[in-house]
């Protein structure tokens, strides 16, 4: 039966056999009994008469279980069935798997799931598992196998995909101290997500409440497979056992609880309240949860020592009994908490109410005090991070990539989480990858989204781990789970398949090895130098630079894509005030530079590519999403408001106009290979404006080179909104825009396709309406649109349409996810299909970028490019890589090819694809230099 009962014993308590905690319970309960048995025989005896309240041995068993601490029954791994076993689910046997256990390796191995655990971990002879009729028999030829992921902080299932208001329970906004609230009471089991996030090996998430309170509510830990029932209860791993109202068992420890609490900007935000009104709260609500706990402490005093008379009923409040089990040491609390000044307010708030703290969550500035977090009550927290997200508000401003490292180095637990669907938490691991390039060992980078959440949560008696008698939650994957874009080849969830028909991609025999990480000890220690704000601008080269030991040489191949021009080999690459004179092998070189005058660096195998394209977020206009100060802002919607007059008959707002240099952001994404921005103008209506192209390591716009092309594109953006006006609306808008502008107009020049259109756009239908309408335009005016699709996520159900009509697409993101209903139809890829958006629409002729939503991710342009490639099955080549970032970005978004004069990348170690190598510099025919970074 697969449904989950609210307390459902292991099998080994039917037996008779006990082991000491479970005889001590026993005894406790015992004893109870016999303390009323000796009070009814003393009034008998003509002793003192008692007064026995009704439930008197109901009320000694809770005074007795008010002290006990949480955890799993002591015979648990003695179980033979999971709790979670569906029956009809055959045992099977892993063979040849190269498992990483938890906390450490096995090569080889071999892994029996049987009765929803793990059975077996070893080398399994031919016919040890003879009596098994139904095994299914698995040879996985020496793929790596792991724990299934572990998300310790998700909104999985109350912040549904696609977002509905019918299904917003993420927050409640009835005020800042919320603890009797519960996430599972908003548990969505239709969230589209479930199904993305286990082909991405997540077997377990933390659902929490979110952070608009300070606290927040009650977190429920879900398993993700679709249950018989299909019911929110069916899918918890271990519900507290007083859970709709069912007793606690006295012969066995209560389970953990999760809660979760938030300081800092989001409640002052949602409250209007500062920090000290915030922590008031907190103070307020948990001195009212301390006189509860005294109360019943007192009255459980009294009750076990006999003294009846006026005792009265069990001191006790819903509204606060969570609250008061924090005090008692039975609940994780996971705590949203950025930086130094909320991380010290809640240390001191833990001692002075003596109750540890499980996990900072987001955490940014936990590397800058890890003394701090070390003086909490009780235990150290753990920080659970995102990678690379941050500077999306103040208090994430410091974030760094290098904070798992650095905490790791100071003995402080990490966790990387997803905060789903803030982050896709089907690509969890890829934040474990990334922290590991930044220096975070391997075996904790891997442990941080396994067996370090599984305790952090109270559950590393039963996930997390490879080990004999824990849940059968396991993900065989394509290439080693460090290496970028490994993918589940098939995952289990309580011994049960979750990938019916898995799509499985080549990849090559070095990405079954753990990367390689560049050096970044430089980097790290000026985080934490500057206090999370380092330097970064780059430093410029002498005029005369020999990069040497070049294995590949990738550049534009002046038709509109990329070659290799040079590949093996100890070749060398000069240049001279940032213009390229000579590639080659050195001695073909020789006489381009005196070699006293230049300055050498060695690429150590490394290579040379064009510089990268970033476009679709407000990269260059806006430094912090949470601060309007810091924003060029939103144009006027005409569709929606009066537009001022001054602006009633001009031009199209213009992007150049607004721009901001020397943005970290932009830095970031300078110093990761990203050297041109294309921003345009940032709208909520129909009308954006004209883009811009721009160079993200300029100091400030009057630098030459700092705006490479004022004017770009004219943006538009079409959609389904609760406020604008009809889709059709906007169409017809736009149909006017187009056939009655006067000649000369940008409007005119977009109608006429001297620059390109670029509608912002997900929704099939409505791009199927562009399509007729770019039609409609060249039938009346006898002039072609150049239509580019952005966004695009059902833009693969048009790809033949949108091949024949010559309109080209960005995916933004590159890795598709159901935001909302007009994108709900995405292509995800493998391992749930075949091909993915960006391989279908090149397969019809389509000219195909990638883009990105927000600025913090301009930095990994060249991951999402790299990992396009790797999912293709070998049917997107390197130089297509690099050309979803460069070139084609160029054409569909009306920038002139650069030519002779396009930005170069230089990387040590590899080429600016893989996650093994470090960007070097950037050499730069427009400005006339080489910076290095």
């Amino acid at each position: 039966m697969d449904k989950l009962p609210i307390y459902s014993p292991p099998v080994d308590r039917l037996r008779p056999r006990r082991n000491r905690l479970t005889l001590t319970l026993t005894l406790c309960c015992l004893s109870a009994a016999a303390f009323l048995l000796s009070l009814s025989q003393l009034a008998f005896l003509g002793g003192p008469s008692v007064q026995l309240p009704l439930h008197a041995e109901q009320i000694l068993q809770k005074c007795q279980m008010l002290h006990a601490k949480p955890g799993p029954p002591p015979n648990f791994h003695q179980r033979t069935q999971s709790d979670r076993f569906a029956e009809g689910t055959r045992a099977t046997l892993i063979r040849n798997a190269s498992i990483w256990t938890g906390d450490d390796e096995i090569s080889q191995g071999d892994i029996l799931l049987d009765k929803g655990i793990i059975k077996f971990l070893g080398h399994a002879s031919p016919d040890m598992f003879s009596e098994f009729k139904d095994l299914v028999t698995l040879d996985v030829g020496g793929s790596w196998v792991t724990p299934g992921i572990v998300d310790l902080h998700s909104h999985l299932g109350v912040d549904s995909a696609p977002a509905l208001n019918g299904a917003d329970d993420t927050n409640s906004l009835k005020g800042p101290v919320l603890p009797w609230l519960r996430s599972l009471d908003g548990l969505n089991t239709h969230d589209d997500a479930y199904r993305l996030s286990i082909s991405g090996g997540v077997t377990t998430a933390n659902v929490l409440p979110g952070s608009a309170n300070a606290i927040g509510g009650q977190a429920f830990v879900i398993k993700l497979r679709p249950t018989a029932e299909r019911s929110p209860s069916s899918m918890l791993l271990e519900p507290p056992y007083t859970l709709n109202g069912t007793h606690v068992d006295p012969t066995l420890p209560p389970r953990w609880r999760q809660m979760k609490h938030a300081c800092g900007e989001n409640p002052s935000r949602v409250y209007g309240n500062t920090r000290m009104d915030t922590f008031w709260a907190f103070r307020q609500a948990y001195d009212t949860a301390r006189q509860l706990k005294e109360q019943q402490d007192a009255y459980c005093t009294r009750a076990l020592a006999g003294e009846w008379e006026n005792l009265g009923e069990f001191p006790d409040n819903l509204q606060w009994e969570a609250l008061v089990d924090v005090l008692r040491g039975r609940v994780k609390i996971h705590t949203h908490c950025y930086e130094a000044v909320d991380l010290d307010d809640f240390v001191r708030l833990t001692n002075e109410f003596q109750f540890p703290i499980a996990a900072f969550h987001h955490a940014h500035e936990t590397y800058l005090v890890p003394g701090t977090l070390k003086q909490a009550y009780g235990n150290t927290p753990a920080a659970a991070m995102f990678a690379t997200n941050a500077r999306y508000k103040r208090e994430a401003y410091r974030g760094s990539e290098f904070a798992p490292r650095i905490l790791a180095d100071n003995g402080i637990d990490v966790v990387m989480k997803s905060d789903h669907p803030v982050l896709n938490s089907r690509f969890l691991l890829y934040e474990a990858q990334q922290a590991h390039m930044y220096g975070l060992q391997a075996n904790l980078a891997l442990a941080a989204v396994t067996s370090t959440p599984a305790r952090i949560m109270g559950q590393d008696h039963r996930i997390g781990f490879v080990r004999e008698g824990y849940d059968a939650d396991l993900v065989v994957w394509d290439s080693h789970p460090l290496a970028l874009g490994a993918t589940p080849q098939q995952v289990w969830i309580d011994g049960i398949p979750q990938l019916s028909e898995p799509a499985v991609s080549y990849k090559p025999v070095s990405f079954q090895q753990v990367p390689r990480t560049p050096n970044f000890d430089l980097e790290a220690a000026a985080a934490i130098k500057y206090e999370g704000l380092p330097p970064l601008m780059p430093k410029k080269a002498k005029d005369l630079v020999v990069f040497m030991n070049i294995s590949s040489m990738f550049m534009a191949d002046g038709i509109g894509g990329v070659m290799n021009v040079v590949e093996g080999g100890e070749s060398v690459v000069v240049v001279k005030k940032g213009v390229m004179q000579c590639w080659g092998i050195a001695t073909n070189c020789a006489n381009q530079f005196p070699p006293e005058d230049a300055e050498w660096i060695d690429l150590e195998g490394g290579s040379v590519a064009p510089g990268l394209i970033s476009y679709g977020s407000p990269l260059g206009l806006e430094e912090i999403q949470g601060e309007k100060s810091t924003h060029d802002g939103n144009v006027f919607d005409p569709l929606i408001g009066s537009v001022p007059s001054i602006l009633a008959e001009s031009e199209p707002i213009k992007a150049a106009d607004g721009l901001q240099f020397s943005g970290r952001d932009a830095l970031l994404a300078y110093r990761a290979g990203v050297t041109v921005g294309i921003t345009a103008p940032s709208s909520n209506g129909l009308i954006a404006g004209l883009s811009t192209a721009f160079s993200t390591g300029a100091a400030h716009r009057l630098q030459d080179g700092a705006v490479i092309q004022d004017v770009a594109a004219l943006h538009v953006q079409i959609g389904h909104s609760n406020k604008g006006p009809s889709v059709s609306t906007q169409i017809a808008a736009l149909r006017n825009i187009l056939l009655g502008n006067q000649s000369g107009s940008r409007f005119a020049e977009a109608a006429e396709g001297t620059i390109p259109l670029v509608v912002q756009v997900q929704n099939a239908d409505i791009i199927a309406s562009l399509i007729e309408l770019k039609k409609e335009v060249k039938a009346s005016t006898g002039t072609d649109i150049q239509l580019t699709i952005a966004g695009a996520a059902e833009a693969h159900l048009l790809a033949k349409e949108l091949g024949e009509a010559g309109v080209g697409v960005i995916v933004t993101p590159s890795r598709p996810f159901p935001n909302d209903w007009e994108s709900k139809r995405i292509l995800p890829g493998p391992p749930l299909t075949k091909e993915s958006a960006i391989t279908t629409l090149l397969a019809h002729g389509v000219t195909v970028g990638v883009g990105i939503v927000e600025q913090w991710s301009a930095r990994s342009t060249r991951f999402d490019i790299a990992w396009a490639a790797l999912e293709s099955d070998d049917k997107i080549s390197k130089e297509q890589a690099l050309a979803l970032a460069s070139v084609n970005l160029e054409k569909l978004l009306g920038v002139k090819p650069c030519g002779r004069l396009c930005d170069m990348v230089v990387t040590r170690g590899g080429t600016v694809l893989d996650l093994e190598a470090k960007v070097v510099g950037v050499v730069s025919p427009r400005r006339g230099l080489v910076d290095l970074i």
